[in-house]
């Protein structure tokens, strides 16, 4: 029995040559990846020393002796993003970006959680997919076609004027569009439209997986559907949950350009003046084009991105949840 047992080589023990010939299929699948991003997500990083050069041409090759010897920004190198930083557009710029973005994040990340947890509960599985079904189709059309949309259905005589008039809420054309105090609400409601169905699917996914022995032996102990809810399927899609919100708070900076771009107009300029939209003006609308400055700009906005997600991560770790980077301490 003895030599048995000892004849028995447990996984660890195997060193990591074997393992490697043993798993040879599954690390050229790895291997492929690792090649992919290193080719389409790496090299191209090295692009980020325009953000530190002074007049940089598109013209000019990365790869070249003409790069290298091109001048260092000023201050440094940091001549562009104090150039920023002292733009008198900054606060307003900053301000529209976290605010569109933070109201996302608070309405357009927690209504489809409340959407899948209602979803859930509908007995009728026809009526189920029909709802599904509608809820997920705006999300396959593009921003340039909503944008259109929108701008048609919002404008003066149009559907939504049309409706309010009807139903007595206001008494003349509104073009909605055009009224800076309305855009911001646009543009999350706009966008909660568009994802509600689409962003629930995980968490749809994640109520699938669920063991269903817990609801029957709550149905035991007498528990409602809402004690059920609150006790059996928040907890138990928690993990998801937190993820997602890393995730959304890693891409804070980033919300919405498509979007913003297609309903923006001289009239709510001041109000849409997001990054991403100062980077457009700054890159393709601006009488000289300083690529130097619009790689910095796209820098601090990655620089940001990256520090609400390590926050966010920290923050989820510390609670005592489930963290992207690390495990939990």
């Amino acid at each position: 029995m003895k030599k048995r047992n000892n004849e028995l080589t447990p996984l660890a023990k195997k060193s990591f040559w074997v393992r490697l010939r043993e798993e040879k299929y599954l690390q050229v699948m790895a291997l492929l990846g690792i090649v992919w991003m290193l080719i389409f997500n790496y090299i191209p990083m090295y692009g980020i020393l325009i953000a530190f050069k002074k007049n940089f041409f598109v013209t000019t090759p990365l790869f070249s002796k003409k790069f290298f010897s091109t001048p260092w920004a000023a201050d440094g190198g940091f001549q562009h993003f104090i150039a920023f930083f002292k733009d008198e557009e900054f606060v307003n710029i900053m301000v529209n970006t976290l605010g569109i973005s933070i109201l996302k994040l608070i309405f357009n990340f927690t209504l489809p959680i409340i959407f899948a947890l209602l979803l859930n509960e509908v007995k009728n599985m026809r009526f189920k997919k029909v709802i599904q079904t509608i809820t997920y189709m705006p999300h396959f059309l593009s921003w340039v076609v909503l944008g259109g949309i929108l701008t048609t259905w919002l404008g003066d005589g149009g559907l939504f004027n049309e409706l309010l008039i009807k139903f007595g809420i206001i008494d003349k054309s509104v073009s909605f569009l055009a009224y800076p105090e309305y855009f911001w609400g646009i543009t999350v409601i706009s966008d909660l439209w568009k994802e509600l169905g689409w962003s629930a699917i995980i968490y749809l996914a994640a109520i699938a997986g669920i063991d269903q022995e817990q609801y029957e032996a709550a149905e035991i102990d007498g528990a409602s559907r809402w004690n059920k809810m609150i006790h059996i399927t928040i907890p138990s899609i928690m993990p998801t949950i937190i993820i997602m919100f890393i995730l959304a708070t890693g891409n804070i900076m980033t919300k919405g350009f498509h979007q913003v771009f297609s309903m923006n107009n001289d009239a709510v300029n001041n109000v849409a003046q997001t990054l991403d939209m100062y980077i457009y003006k700054m890159t393709f609308n601006s009488r000289v084009t300083d690529f130097g400055y619009s790689t910095a700009l796209s820098m601090f906005r990655s620089v940001v991105n990256l520090l609400f997600l390590v926050a966010a991560n920290a923050i989820s770790k510390k609670a005592g949840g489930t963290g992207l980077m690390g495990g939990n301490d």
